[in-house]
Protein backbone atom coordinates (compact mmCIF):
# COMPACT_ATOMS: atom_id res chain seq x y z
CA UNK A 1 0.00 0.00 0.00
CA UNK A 2 1.53 3.48 -0.99
CA UNK A 3 1.94 6.14 2.49
CA UNK A 4 0.03 7.83 3.67
CA UNK A 5 0.74 11.33 3.18
CA UNK A 6 -0.88 14.81 3.88
CA UNK A 7 -3.75 14.55 0.96
CA UNK A 8 -5.33 11.16 3.44
CA UNK A 9 -4.84 13.95 6.37
CA UNK A 10 -7.32 16.39 4.20
CA UNK A 11 -9.70 13.00 3.70
CA UNK A 12 -9.96 12.52 7.25
CA UNK A 13 -10.66 15.67 8.51
CA UNK A 14 -12.88 16.88 5.27
CA UNK A 15 -15.07 13.55 6.24
CA UNK A 16 -15.14 14.47 10.35
CA UNK A 17 -16.32 17.94 9.23
CA UNK A 18 -18.72 17.02 7.07
CA UNK A 19 -20.76 14.45 9.65
CA UNK A 20 -20.17 16.49 12.46
CA UNK A 21 -21.16 19.98 10.63
CA UNK A 22 -24.79 19.46 10.64
CA UNK A 23 -24.90 18.53 14.45
CA UNK A 24 -23.03 21.36 15.64
CA UNK A 25 -25.79 22.62 16.67
CA UNK A 26 -26.66 19.56 19.15
CA UNK A 27 -25.56 18.89 22.79
CA UNK A 28 -21.81 18.21 22.93
CA UNK A 29 -21.86 18.19 26.71
CA UNK A 30 -22.64 14.38 25.78
CA UNK A 31 -20.48 12.02 26.65
CA UNK A 32 -18.53 10.77 23.27
CA UNK A 33 -19.61 7.21 22.61
CA UNK A 34 -17.82 5.26 25.26
CA UNK A 35 -15.25 7.85 26.30
CA UNK A 36 -15.66 9.47 29.10
CA UNK A 37 -15.05 12.56 27.43
CA UNK A 38 -17.54 15.13 26.17
CA UNK A 39 -18.00 15.67 22.92
CA UNK A 40 -16.91 19.21 23.07
CA UNK A 41 -13.58 17.72 24.74
CA UNK A 42 -13.27 15.17 22.20
CA UNK A 43 -13.24 17.40 19.17
CA UNK A 44 -10.71 20.03 20.98
CA UNK A 45 -8.72 16.74 21.73
CA UNK A 46 -8.31 16.16 17.67
CA UNK A 47 -7.59 19.67 17.12
CA UNK A 48 -4.47 19.33 19.58
CA UNK A 49 -3.38 16.21 18.49
CA UNK A 50 -2.95 17.15 14.98
CA UNK A 51 -1.52 20.61 15.51
CA UNK A 52 0.98 18.81 18.00
CA UNK A 53 2.27 16.12 15.43
CA UNK A 54 2.42 18.89 12.48
CA UNK A 55 4.69 21.00 15.33
CA UNK A 56 6.24 17.85 16.44
CA UNK A 57 7.08 16.83 12.67
CA UNK A 58 8.57 20.37 12.01
CA UNK A 59 10.85 20.17 14.87
CA UNK A 60 12.76 16.82 13.75
CA UNK A 61 13.55 16.18 17.26
CA UNK A 62 13.99 12.99 17.42
CA UNK A 63 14.32 12.05 21.40
CA UNK A 64 11.35 13.75 23.36
CA UNK A 65 7.77 15.24 22.82
CA UNK A 66 8.29 19.13 22.29
CA UNK A 67 5.95 20.83 25.73
CA UNK A 68 3.21 22.30 24.06
CA UNK A 69 -0.50 21.84 24.26
CA UNK A 70 -3.31 23.48 22.24
CA UNK A 71 -5.82 24.74 24.67
CA UNK A 72 -9.56 25.73 22.84
CA UNK A 73 -10.72 28.60 24.69
CA UNK A 74 -13.76 27.06 27.14
CA UNK A 75 -17.06 28.12 25.42
CA UNK A 76 -15.74 27.56 21.88
CA UNK A 77 -18.82 26.46 20.10
CA UNK A 78 -18.61 23.30 18.54
CA UNK A 79 -18.96 25.07 14.78
CA UNK A 80 -16.13 27.10 15.93
CA UNK A 81 -13.98 23.75 16.94
CA UNK A 82 -14.32 22.27 13.61
CA UNK A 83 -12.61 25.43 11.57
CA UNK A 84 -9.78 24.94 14.72
CA UNK A 85 -9.89 21.21 13.51
CA UNK A 86 -9.87 22.16 10.11
CA UNK A 87 -7.04 24.03 10.28
CA UNK A 88 -4.84 21.97 12.23
CA UNK A 89 -5.36 19.35 9.68
CA UNK A 90 -4.32 21.77 7.03
CA UNK A 91 -1.55 22.30 8.86
CA UNK A 92 -0.15 18.92 9.48
CA UNK A 93 -0.82 18.19 6.09
CA UNK A 94 1.26 21.35 5.11
CA UNK A 95 3.89 20.24 7.25
CA UNK A 96 3.69 16.49 5.89
CA UNK A 97 3.64 17.78 1.99
CA UNK A 98 6.92 19.77 3.39
CA UNK A 99 9.25 17.37 5.17
CA UNK A 100 12.32 15.64 3.36
CA UNK A 101 11.86 11.92 3.11
CA UNK A 102 14.87 11.41 6.19
CA UNK A 103 12.54 13.63 8.18
CA UNK A 104 12.31 12.36 11.74
CA UNK A 105 10.63 13.23 15.24
CA UNK A 106 9.82 11.54 18.43
CA UNK A 107 6.53 9.80 18.61
CA UNK A 108 7.73 6.83 21.42
CA UNK A 109 10.61 6.44 18.76
CA UNK A 110 11.91 8.15 16.02
CA UNK A 111 8.75 8.32 13.27
CA UNK A 112 8.86 9.22 9.71
CA UNK A 113 6.51 11.61 8.13
CA UNK A 114 4.37 8.79 6.75
CA UNK A 115 3.57 7.78 10.43
CA UNK A 116 2.62 11.44 11.77
CA UNK A 117 -0.18 11.15 8.58
CA UNK A 118 -1.36 8.11 9.91
CA UNK A 119 -1.41 9.16 13.24
CA UNK A 120 -3.68 12.25 12.13
CA UNK A 121 -5.88 9.83 10.19
CA UNK A 122 -5.88 7.46 13.10
CA UNK A 123 -7.12 10.19 15.77
CA UNK A 124 -9.43 11.80 13.37
CA UNK A 125 -11.26 8.57 12.48
CA UNK A 126 -11.48 6.80 15.50
CA UNK A 127 -12.67 10.51 17.64
CA UNK A 128 -14.74 11.08 14.30
CA UNK A 129 -16.49 7.59 15.89
CA UNK A 130 -16.78 8.54 18.94
CA UNK A 131 -18.21 11.67 18.63
CA UNK A 132 -20.74 10.34 15.86
CA UNK A 133 -21.91 7.81 18.75
CA UNK A 134 -22.40 10.92 21.22
CA UNK A 135 -24.57 12.64 18.86
CA UNK A 136 -26.92 9.81 17.52
CA UNK A 137 -25.12 10.13 14.36
CA UNK A 138 -25.05 6.46 12.12
CA UNK A 139 -20.99 6.49 11.01
CA UNK A 140 -17.88 4.36 10.17
CA UNK A 141 -15.07 5.25 9.36
CA UNK A 142 -14.04 5.26 5.12
CA UNK A 143 -12.80 1.71 4.61
CA UNK A 144 -9.70 2.93 2.39
CA UNK A 145 -8.60 4.99 5.11
CA UNK A 146 -9.43 2.86 7.71
CA UNK A 147 -7.27 0.22 5.53
CA UNK A 148 -4.50 2.55 5.34
CA UNK A 149 -3.74 3.35 9.16
CA UNK A 150 -3.94 -0.43 9.85
CA UNK A 151 -1.20 -0.91 7.59
CA UNK A 152 0.73 1.64 8.96
CA UNK A 153 -0.14 1.55 12.46
CA UNK A 154 -1.38 -1.53 13.33
CA UNK A 155 0.54 -4.60 11.58
CA UNK A 156 -0.67 -7.17 14.11
CA UNK A 157 -4.29 -6.29 12.90
CA UNK A 158 -6.96 -9.31 12.26
CA UNK A 159 -8.31 -10.10 9.04
CA UNK A 160 -11.70 -8.37 7.93
CA UNK A 161 -13.57 -5.15 7.01
CA UNK A 162 -11.04 -2.69 7.51
CA UNK A 163 -13.67 -0.13 9.48
CA UNK A 164 -14.29 -2.76 12.11
CA UNK A 165 -11.25 -3.62 12.37
CA UNK A 166 -9.51 -0.28 12.79
CA UNK A 167 -12.48 0.28 16.06
CA UNK A 168 -11.81 -3.20 17.38
CA UNK A 169 -7.94 -2.64 17.48
CA UNK A 170 -8.75 1.10 19.07
CA UNK A 171 -10.58 -0.45 21.92
CA UNK A 172 -14.07 0.88 20.25
CA UNK A 173 -16.04 -2.21 19.34
CA UNK A 174 -15.53 -6.26 19.96
CA UNK A 175 -15.59 -7.98 16.63
CA UNK A 176 -17.10 -11.52 16.80
CA UNK A 177 -14.63 -13.90 18.71
CA UNK A 178 -12.60 -11.31 19.82
CA UNK A 179 -13.16 -9.19 23.41
CA UNK A 180 -13.61 -5.44 23.01
CA UNK A 181 -9.57 -4.52 23.66
CA UNK A 182 -8.94 -1.93 26.80
CA UNK A 183 -5.49 -1.37 25.91
CA UNK A 184 -3.18 -0.89 22.44
CA UNK A 185 0.01 0.11 20.69
CA UNK A 186 0.30 2.39 17.72
CA UNK A 187 3.57 1.08 15.75
CA UNK A 188 4.09 4.33 14.48
CA UNK A 189 8.07 4.35 14.99
CA UNK A 190 10.21 3.45 12.31
CA UNK A 191 13.76 1.24 12.64
CA UNK A 192 16.41 3.48 10.62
Amino acid sequence: MTPITGRHVEQAVQELRRVLTPYASGDWDVPAGSLTWTCWTTAAHVAHDLTAYAMQLASCEPRRYLPLDLRVRPGTPPDDILDIIGAAGHLLATGLSAAPPDARAWHWGPTDASGFAALGVNETLVHTYDLSQGLGIAWLPPDDLAARVLDRLFPDAPAGDPAPVLLWCTGRIALPGRPRRTSWKLVAAIDD
